[in-house]
Order: structure tokens, then C-alpha cells, then sequence
């Protein structure tokens, strides 16, 4: 317990977030378990990204099983890693195409979501901008001797601006985008708001019309529906050419994409993932990573799941060597199962100590009791197929409020007989062998 430092900001998000069963954005490390072998697939994944190549990744766990947190704790780890890292839940409002602008709805929501190591909780692209003209502007004032209100200064930003924008040109949209891009650093250079605000408008996806983009900025496209994913990859190599190790995008809930009705709108989604997958896995995107989480039915169902589409089916589905108990976390889908009842018993002991330091308390509850919590866990639930990690975490934090507010209560009446940990009938209720192993540990 006296060991334990964690800035009372992060206990505060982590208590919340657990009570309320959502995963938390922040302090996250101090509540991992398990997933090693995922968490370092992806890692490579980035050390490829950084290197110029890109990756594609979905990520699937029936609800409950962490596929959330896995996502944020790696949107974490890439922030770290100087990574631009979006993200984005995927709706009936937001999806990868729609004839009523879902696509263009979730790049602006990945666009409000754009996060970097000094700007954790989105709203990152200003920052981004201003960041490397200050960067260019650095650079040149020492390398060339020259005063912050030099006229020459300005003339050499300009070139170094226009170096990395000629670059962007010869790529899809990449003259429109280019343009964007020195049109806000003329509004920079000259202290003009709006225009920085209409270039700013624009990169976002919030200007509604050609003829606004037009008359606002000089050019002639707007970012739609149809190629909103064209900009994500010319941000990607944006990113990449201003001191960025790339651009990692983590969208999830992709379940609703499965549950959309309309089977020629659902077709029209999955083909755009396929051009996502292509584009990643064939070299035609750079400095790009894309991870998506979904359920296994969203993936799997030959009915309508990503496998009814032929295409994605065969691209996806599992190599003939590979196995439940042989896996090697290199396909593009990481398939994530239930935590082990170590690990969850892990878990438990991490959120015991973090709620007794955030209420500043000394822990009551012993290992012996969190096996007991858990033993009837799996008791209520029936069997361990049903039990999931955020039902669990939910009920503990439940637990660990109503003591620490109700000094009078006691672990065992809160439990009642389930608190006495008794030899575990060989049923259809049972447990498992996991269990029997940790009651053994504890000597129940």
C-alpha cells in the first residue's frame, strides 16, 4: 500500500471508470494484466509503421472481454512513441460510408479525437500546425543567425513549408490538402484568424460546400463521404514529414457495421474496410496503422458478418497451421479471450490497493477474500463461459464502496454463505479447474 504512487487525478479517472464499467483514458498501466503477447504484436506493428510501412489490425472479444482497453492502452503506448494518434466509436451516425455523410461524420470525429503525447485528450491539430512552423522557424533562426522579426525569416519558413507540402502534391487530394496547409501559414504569418479558422474548418471536414472552399480558401474539393479516407492517409504521411512517427487510427464498436440493415449500405462498408485492408497490407499507404475492434459475430457470421463478403474472408480468415493453442499474433485479426482467473484475481488486488489509496484508507480485504469474491462470481453466473471481466470489475468496485462507506458491514454479511469458499461439485455449474487451483493456493 505505501509503495503504491499514483497522482490522485489518475485514481479519480480510474475509480470512476471502473464503477461505472467504461475502460478509462488515462492510468491505465496500473491496472494491466495479461495480454503480453497482443500488446507486443502491436508494438512491432509500430516500430514497422515508424519505419515507413503500415498495419491493419482487428481486434475481436465477444463484449466484456477488454477489447476496449487493449485499444486505449495501445493508443496510450503510441502517444508515448510520438505517434498522432485518433479514435472513434462507430454508430448508426458514424460509419466508414453512408449516403447521409456517416463516413464523413466519423473523420470528424477521428479529427476532434487527434491526440499527441502533449496533447493527450484530442483536439490536437492546431497544436500539430503551429507546432512545426514554431519547429521550421527554430531551426532556421539557428541555423541561419537570423532575428524572430527578420523579413528574411519569413521567406525561409516559406520554403521549408513548401518543400513539405510539394512532397504531399503528387499524392491522391494531396494538391488540395498542400494548399489548405499554406493557406493557414499565410493566415500564421500575417496574424489573419479567419483564414487560419477556414483552413482549420477545412482540414476538420466542417466545410459544407466547394463553393465555401472555394470562395474561403482558392480550392475546389471539400472532404466528403467518399474521401475522407484518402485524407487520413495524406495525414498519415503529413504527420510523418513534420517529426511524427505516423498516425494510428483505433476505431471500435465495429459491430455496427454488422447491425446495419441494409445489405447493399453494409456491402458498401465492407468494401471500404477492404480498400483500408488493401491499401495497408499491399504498401500503397505509409506511416499509417488501423485498428479496429469488433465482436467475433461481426467478423465471423457468414451471413453478415465481414466474412459474407468473399473478398474479406479470404484475406482474413485463420491460416491452416495456425491454432487456438498455437497462435502466432501475426494475422490481422487478434482474437482476444476471457482473462484467466489469475489474472483476474491480479486485477482485483491492483484495484483493492488503488481504491484504498484514492480514499486513503488502509486495505482491508485479503487475497483470500478476493478468491471468495470471485469463487461466488462464478457461482452466480454459472459457469465461467459467462463470466466477462467488466461484470466482474463493476460488482468489486460495488463491493469495495459499499465497505469503505459502511464501516458496520463486513465482507462476509455482504456475501453472505457465498463468502465461505466450499469444495466445488463436479456439475454443470462448475467453475473450472482455474478456480480449484487458486482456492488451493489460498488454502480455502
Amino acid at each position: 500500500m505505501n509503495e503504491l504512487k499514483i497522482p490522485k487525478r489518475l485514481t479519480t479517472a480510474l475509480v470512476n471508470s471502473m464503477t461505472a464499467g467504461v475502460v478509462p483514458r488515462v492510468g491505465l498501466e496500473y491496472i494491466a494484466v495479461g495480454r503480453k503477447p497482443e500488446v507486443e504484436s502491436i508494438l512491432r506493428d509500430m516500430d514497422n509503421i515508424a519505419e515507413g510501412g503500415a498495419a491493419f489490425r482487428l481486434i475481436t472479444g465477444r463484449y466484456g472481454s477488454g477489447k476496449s482497453f487493449l485499444l486505449q492502452m495501445i493508443r496510450n503506448y503510441a502517444m508515448d512513441r510520438d505517434f498522432v494518434v485518433a479514435d472513434a466509436d462507430l454508430s448508426p451516425e458514424r460509419r466508414l460510408v453512408g449516403t447521409k455523410g456517416q463516413g464523413l461524420a466519423t473523420y470528424r470525429e477521428l479529427m476532434t479525437h487527434l491526440s499527441t503525447k502533449t496533447r493527450p485528450d484530442g483536439g490536437a491539430l492546431e497544436a500539430i500546425l503551429q507546432k512545426w512552423i514554431a519547429a521550421i522557424q527554430q531551426r532556421i533562426m539557428v541555423e541561419a543567425g537570423l532575428r524572430p522579426d527578420d523579413p528574411a525569416l519569413n521567406e525561409r519558413v516559406e520554403l521549408d513549408i513548401f518543400a513539405v507540402t510539394n512532397e504531399m502534391q503528387n499524392l491522391v487530394h494531396g494538391f488540395d490538402f498542400a494548399k489548405v496547409l499554406a493557406a493557414y501559414w499565410n493566415g500564421y504569418k500575417l496574424g489573419d484568424d479567419d483564414r487560419k479558422a477556414a483552413a482549420l474548418r477545412w482540414l476538420r471536414g466542417e466545410v459544407p460546400t466547394k463553393t465555401e472552399a472555394r470562395k474561403e480558401l482558392g480550392v475546389g474539393v471539400i472532404i466528403d463521404d467518399d474521401n475522407w479516407y484518402d485524407y487520413m492517409k495524406l495525414w498519415s504521411e503529413f504527420t510523418a514529414a513534420i517529426g511524427y512517427k505516423g498516425l494510428l487510427l483505433f476505431i471500435d464498436e465495429g459491430v455496427n457495421l454488422y447491425k446495419i440493415t441494409n445489405s447493399i449500405s453494409r456491402q458498401s462498408n465492407y468494401e471500404k474496410l477492404l480498400t483500408m485492408f488493401n491499401d495497408t497490407m499491399q504498401g500503397k499507404a505509409q506511416h499509417l496503422g488501423i485498428y479496429m475492434g469488433g465482436t467475433p459475430q461481426f467478423v465471423e457470421d457468414e451471413r453478415r458478418g465481414l466474412f459474407s463478403y468473399d473478398a474479406l474472408r479470404s484475406r482474413l480468415i485463420d491460416g491452416r497451421y495456425g491454432s487456438s493453442t498455437l497462435r502466432t499474433y501475426t494475422s490481422p485479426i487478434l482474437k482476444l479471450d476471457m482473462l484467466s482467473y489469475e489474472e483476474i484475481l491480479i486485477l482485483l488486488q491492483k484495484l483493492r490497493d488503488i481504491h484504498a489509496l484514492h480514499f486513503k484508507y488502509e486495505p482491508q480485504l485479503k487475497d483470500e477474500q478476493l478468491v471468495a469474491f470471485m469463487q461466488a462470481a462464478v457461482n452466480r453466473l454459472g459457469a465461467e463461459e459467462l463470466l466477462t471481466t467488466r461484470e466482474v470489475v463493476r460488482d468489486f468496485m460495488d463491493l469495495l464502496h459499499t465497505l469503505h462507506q459502511h464501516p458496520e458491514a463486513s465482507f462476509e454479511q455482504l456475501m453472505g454463505e457465498r463468502a465461505e469458499a466450499q469444495p466445488i461439485g463436479k456439475g454443470a455449474d462448475e467453475p473450472g479447474d482455474d478456480m480449484d487451483d487458486l482456492l488451493a493456493e489460498f488454502e480455502l
